[in-house]
C-alpha cells in the first residue's frame, strides 16, 4: 500500500501544481495560494466536524503547525526563484527536496535494499531530467540558486513534518486541518505585506470576476494538495519513509504529462529520457 499512496501523493501533487501554474498567469500567486488554502481549510473543517477528529488534538498537532509554516514560506521562494529563472534550472533543482525525507527515513534506522537503493537513485535522476534541466544559457543568478535550494528543503521538510502529525485517519484530518490554517494566516500576511508593498491582489483585468469565475479551479487546487499530503502521510505510515518520498516526489512528472495532454506541449528529449528514467525507477522500487 505504501507505493499506492505514495503514487497517488505524486498524481494530486502533479495536477494541483499543473492547475495553480495556469490559476497563476491571471491571478496573483499569493492570492492563488491564500484562496485555494482557505478553501481547502473550511472543507477540512467540516470533515473534522464530523468524524469528531478535535479528540485527536495534541501534542503531534506542532508538527502541522511547523508544516503550515513552512509551506507557504518554501513556496515563495519557490515563485521568487522562477521569476529570477531560468525555469530549466529552477525546477529542476526545486525536486531536490526528497533528501529530506529519505535523510529522515535513514536516520530511524531504515535501511533500503540494493534494488530499492538503485530504484531510488534512477527514479530521483528522472524527476531532475524531467524538469527539463538548462545545461547551458543564459547564467544563472546566485540569489536564484539559493532561494532555490530553500524552497526544496521546505518541500522536503513538509513532507516529513505532515508524516509525523498523526497516527490515526482522524487524527490526519485534524492536522491537514492545522496546516491548512496556518498556511491561510502565513500566506495572508505575505498577501497583506505584498499589497502594502504595491503589489495587486487581484488581477488587473477582471478583478473580483475573475477570482469567481476560477473558484472551482482554485478548489481543485487547494483540495488537491490537502489530498496528496494525506496520502503521503498514510504512504509514509503504511511503509518505509525513503521509498514513500521518492514515489511521492515523481509529481514534476505528472506536470509535464498534463503540460503535454492539455496544452499540447511538447517534451523536450531531456524531459521525456527522464520520464521513462523515472517510471523504471518505480518499479525498481516497487519490485525491492
Amino acid at each position: 500500500m505504501t507505493a499506492v499512496f505514495a503514487l497517488a501523493t505524486s498524481l494530486l501533487w502533479g495536477l494541483a501544481d499543473f492547475g495553480g501554474g495556469l490559476l497563476t498567469r491571471r491571478i496573483p500567486a499569493l492570492t492563488v495560494v491564500v484562496v485555494s488554502q482557505t478553501i481547502a481549510a473550511v472543507v477540512l473543517g467540516a470533515i473534522v466536524i464530523a468524524t469528531g477528529g478535535w479528540s485527536e488534538a495534541g501534542a503531534q498537532l506542532w508538527f502541522a503547525v511547523a508544516a503550515g509554516v513552512v509551506g507557504p514560506v518554501a513556496m515563495l521562494c519557490f515563485y521568487r526563484a522562477l521569476a529570477l529563472g531560468p525555469m530549466g534550472v529552477v525546477s529542476p533543482l526545486g525536486s531536490l527536496g526528497v533528501a529530506v525525507p529519505v535523510g529522515v527515513g535513514l536516520m530511524i534506522g531504515e535501511r533500503p535494499g540494493l534494488l530499492q537503493i538503485a530504484g531510488i537513485l534512477v527514479a530521483v535522476a528522472g524527476v531532475v531530467l524531467a524538469g527539463g534541466p538548462q545545461l547551458r544559457g543564459a547564467p544563472v543568478q546566485r540569489q536564484a540558486i539559493l532561494l532555490t535550494l530553500v524552497a526544496a528543503f521546505g518541500f522536503g521538510a513538509v513532507m516529513a513534518l505532515i508524516a509525523e502529525s498523526s497516527t490515526t485517519l482522524t487524527g490526519l484530518f485534524l492536522a491537514l486541518f492545522v496546516q491548512r490554517v496556518t498556511n491561510v494566516v502565513v500566506g495572508g500576511a505575505a498577501l497583506y505585506a505584498s499589497v502594502r508593498r504595491g503589489a495587486p491582489a487581484l488581477p488587473e483585468e477582471g478583478g473580483m470576476g475573475v477570482i469567481r469565475a476560477s473558484l472551482p479551479a482554485l478548489a481543485f487546487v487547494g483540495l488537491a494538495d490537502v489530498a496528496a499530503n494525506g496520502s503521503y502521510a498514510l504512504a509514509a505510515q503504511q511503509g518505509p519513509v525513503t521509498v514513500a518520498a521518492v514515489l511521492a516526489s515523481l509529481y514534476p512528472v505528472i506536470t509535464a504529462l498534463a503540460a503535454r495532454g492539455f496544452l499540447d506541449e511538447r517534451l523536450r528529449a531531456v524531459q521525456a529520457a527522464g520520464a521513462a528514467l523515472a517510471l523504471f525507477g518505480t518499479v525498481l522500487l516497487a519490485a525491492g
